[in-house]
């Protein structure tokens, strides 16, 4: 990564979606250099994807919450299936692999007090390797869409 990738970075991470073009006159290179230099960032690894910020409520969830699941036995398989199984609910939004008292944080989005009550004690708590399960409902959620590299010499 150097000075001219970041400034790429940087100016795709305020809109994914922007022409080539527009990314290299934000960055002050010609079209050709922008395209290879973006191309080559994907080649790496260092761009994944675009991802399409959803407004929750809009869709009817408007209730989130995280949700701290510990898993007995802590055995790789029972791990690996309940990571399997968390990533395929249609209510969550994200899956922390973690250490600590928690095994698992899960970040869901519900469409109200009650759908998280069923998600929770009716679907999670069944599952016979989930030993214990606590539960934060978000008021709100903030994130940095704009992270910078870190240069090593």
């Amino acid at each position: 990564m150097d000075e001219l990738d970041t400034k790429i970075l940087r100016a795709l991470q305020v809109d994914a979606r922007r022409s080539n073009r527009d990314v290299a006159a934000a960055v002050g290179v010609a079209p050709t250099t922008a395209l290879d230099r973006t191309r080559l960032l994907r080649e790496r690894g260092i761009i994944k994807g675009a991802i399409l910020d959803v407004d929750l409520p809009s869709i009817g969830r408007p209730v989130q919450a995280l949700v701290a699941v510990r898993i007995r036995p802590p055995a790789r398989r029972v791990i690996e299936e309940f990571r399997a199984w968390a990533v395929a609910q249609p209510d969550t939004l994200g899956v922390f692999v973690t250490t600590g008292d928690e095994d698992f944080l899960l970040h869901v989005a519900v469409p109200d007090n009650e759908s998280l009550y069923t998600f929770v004690v009716d679907r999670l708590t069944e599952r016979a390797e989930v030993a214990d399960v606590r539960t934060s409902v978000v008021y709100q959620h903030l994130r940095n869409d704009r992270i910078t590299p870190v240069h090593r010499p």
